[in-house]
């Protein structure tokens, strides 16, 4: 299917443009920061008008986009991963997630830009997930995807979807215990 220049403009307004806010928040959990974030949501709606002609109007737009969008972010992050190292920023990261930092000389966007949503210990523990197990809690449970639209964006099979998201709601439950257990929650279980 081929669009006129007037249809692609309508097509990525109407379709596309709709989803940009859900693409930042995916984009920002991926990557961390605030910079790449944009980067890569930029990156990705430049792509979904470069292959407009592949999209099929009525589709899921956004699972589309979100496919795209994880492809990027994993090609951006293999380049990443075959250039040397600069900095750690594990180590960068555990030194402003510790208790020993000045809050007045640093600020947690990955805080700032969800405060509002989940609590600062709900979102250092999903923050703390491998991407992998990060990326099906975020599809799933904060964006609203169903399993197939997940293998599909994920590019994998739904098996592996619904354990890869069961192995991380059990990771994102062990990290917030403690948490659960400060708020008067009781562990069922015993």
């Amino acid at each position: 299917m081929s669009y006129e220049s007037k249809d692609k403009k309508r097509v990525f307004n109407e379709e596309f443009m709709p989803h940009v806010d859900a693409m930042y928040n995916f984009a920002f959990r991926l990557t961390l920061d605030e910079d790449d974030a944009k980067d890569l949501v930029q990156e990705t709606f430049m792509k979904a008008y470069r292959f407009i002609n592949s999209f099929e109007t009525g589709t899921n737009a956004k699972a589309w986009l979100f496919r795209i969008l994880k492809n990027s972010f994993i090609n951006n992050y293999r380049k990443k991963s075959k250039q040397p190292n600069k900095v750690d920023y594990q180590e960068v990261e555990s030194f402003y997630n510790s208790d020993s930092v000045n809050e007045n000389i640093t600020t947690d966007l990955r805080v700032e830009t969800v405060q509002h949503l989940i609590g600062d210990e709900i979102t250092n523990a999903l923050n703390s997930l491998d991407v992998d197990f990060r990326t099906v809690i975020i599809l799933c449970d904060l964006e609203g995807f169903t399993y197939e639209e997940m293998a599909k964006i994920l590019d994998i099979p739904i098996g592996t979807v619904r354990s890869r998201l069961h192995r991380a709601r059990n990771l994102l439950k062990e990290k917030l215990k403690q948490y659960a257990s400060s708020l008067g929650y009781k562990d069922k279980r015993k």
